[in-house]
């Protein structure tokens, strides 16, 4: 059986960004049924209805992304926390991605979170804002385990790879249920 193609979605934007590189960690720890890419979001222009509307054609941005999600079986969202919420730059590919309305490339799709955040609480916040867009998007969402990773910071070596072994296993057990969400929900 060939692995499910699944979307990893990237909240930050920087290009070592702690969520970034607990990604990377994840998808190094996948099993073989998965196969698991990097969908960048940093190009994309903030939605505005107006630019595919009468007549208008959407940002090549907006339709390679587009085009681009829907060979994907399921998406994996990493996401910082900044005020209590998502990045912009997440919450504007959830938009994007959901328009022209009727079309999203989100709906059906199995998805799970890693909130990741060198503070206390992991992105509490914006794991379980991001939780309320995807249940309008139609995303069947994994709920256990939930995934919080406070102090993240502590738990990268210098080469920004995890050096914590609970982390790891907890990462573990999460990429390998998330297999299993993924197998058990996606559209055949």
């Amino acid at each position: 059986m060939p692995a499910k193609k699944i979307a990893v979605v990237i909240g930050s934007l920087r290009k070592d960004s702690i969520n970034r590189k607990f990604a990377h960690e994840v998808i190094a720890l996948a099993p073989p049924s998965l196969a698991l890419d990097i969908v960048e979001i940093g190009e994309l222009a903030i939605y505005n209805q107006d630019l595919e509307e009468n007549g208008a054609v959407a940002p090549q941005a907006w339709t390679q992304f587009r085009d681009r999600l829907k060979e994907y079986d399921g998406v994996l969202f990493f996401t910082p926390e900044y005020n209590r919420s998502t990045p912009a730059a997440l919450k504007n590919a959830l938009d994007v991605g959901s328009r022209p309305y009727g079309s999203s490339v989100w709906s059906g799709k199995p998805a799970g979170i890693v909130s990741v955040s060198p503070g206390a609480t992991g992105a509490f916040g914006a794991n379980h804002h991001l939780r309320q867009s995807l249940v309008f998007l139609d995303m069947p969402l994994l709920q256990q385990p939930e995934a919080y990773i406070g102090g993240a910071a502590n738990l990268l070596g210098a080469d920004g790879k995890l050096n914590n072994d609970s982390t790891k296993q907890f990462l573990k057990k999460f990429i390998d249920t998330y297999a299993t969400w993924v197998e058990t929900t996606a559209k055949k």
